[in-house]
């Protein structure tokens, strides 16, 4: 069993591939919405709370985030979870093999339900965000895992009782072009060909400075700017009223798009950075989203996967990008697999 949440499309997307890939290893998985678990129409309102926040006065989620890393406010935010224990026993009701959580109040509960022997399954944290927040982690959970060293040691540190590094997870669908595809994907989604193009995202609600992002891309000179709005239609027509051509709204395929530009320029370093990374594409942060994006941005520009530039930086960096590769490591899917069926490995080996 695996519980994310609809909160922007990362915890989603991780949720989605580790289900691809754990079905390639032999099980049967069920997946559930934690917004839907909590009751009423709770869930959904605190999604839409959160997204007005971060439309409307996106600097108060730094002040957010900071308080909640607080042990008071930890344990207010820890009840509020709990309130979806009753939905969530019932779908426990027949033991799953294992229970893995990508998103953060998921696993507080799932950890309260461990701490008082309501559930007997492993649990298993996939942390989506290269830093970590307090609520992330459980230390009633087996086993954490990071997409990078720095934020398995953050982890620990939090009172994960195991934390490891691996690989992250991502679809096979994103992978450096071979010869001949960035035309080929240029001519499907309409781009010009040999021009430097600076691929604009901001997750799929399309949060954040994006029309700023955008005209100071396109004021460099070093590169075109392809913004993705996501389901943000309302900035994707103040987009095309300023008169940018190449913008778009939720795109099926990213795969592709990615393919068809030379860098990415991102603002909360999330799972779509992970995709760039995968998909041979140098990535730079701009315009941080307070809270988790600045965060993040902190994290990638220390650990040299993705560098913070300046608006006067800017022009400089989309010049000269270099790819900076994802961080290595273990298969999560292995790791979770052996979580699972511990009897099935050797003990050395586990």
């Amino acid at each position: 069993m695996i519980v994310s949440a609809r909160i922007g499309a990362g915890h989603d997307g991780a949720a989605a591939e580790l289900a691809r890939r754990l079905r390639e290893r032999g099980f049967d998985i069920a997946c559930h919405d934690f917004l839907d678990l909590l009751p009423g129409r709770l869930g959904q309102r605190l999604c839409d709370a959160y997204h007005r926040e971060l439309e409307l006065v996106p600097r108060s989620w730094d002040l957010l985030l900071a308080a909640a890393g607080s042990a008071p406010l930890a344990r207010l935010a820890g009840r509020l979870a709990g309130l979806a224990a009753p939905r969530l026993r019932a779908v426990l009701a027949a033991p799953p093999a294992l229970v893995v959580s990508t998103y953060p109040l998921a696993s507080q509960v799932l950890g309260a339900l461990r701490r008082r022997g309501e559930l007997a399954a492993p649990v298993g944290v996939y942390l989506t965000d290269p830093s970590v927040h307090r609520l992330a982690v459980s230390a009633h959970a087996h086993l954490h895992i990071a997409p990078n060293r720095h934020a398995a040691a953050a982890a620990l540190r939090l009172g994960a009782p195991v934390a490891v590094a691996a690989k992250p997870v991502v679809a096979p669908g994103f992978r450096p072009p071979v010869p001949g595809e960035r035309n080929r994907a240029r001519d499907r989604f309409g781009l010009a060909r040999g021009e430097r193009l600076a691929l604009v995202v901001s997750g799929s609600w399309g949060v954040g400075e994006v029309e700023d992002i955008t005209e100071d891309v396109a004021a460099t000179g070093a590169a075109h700017p392809v913004v993705v709005c996501g389901r943000n239609d309302a900035l994707r027509e103040r987009l095309r009223r300023a008169g940018v051509s190449r913008v778009f709204g939720w795109v099926e395929d990213m795969p592709a798009l990615m393919r068809a530009c030379d860098v990415v320029v991102q603002n909360a370093g999330g799972l779509t950075t992970l995709e760039a990374l995968a998909s041979g594409l140098p990535v730079l942060t701009y315009r941080s989203l307070p809270g988790h994006g600045r965060t993040n941005a902190r994290v990638l520009d220390e650990i040299g996967l993705v560098p913070t530039v300046s608006r006067a930086d800017l022009g400089h960096a989309l010049h000269t990008a270099r790819t900076a590769g994802l961080p290595r490591g273990a298969d999560p899917a292995d790791l979770l697999a052996v979580l699972a069926r511990p009897a099935a490995v050797p003990a050395r080996a586990a």
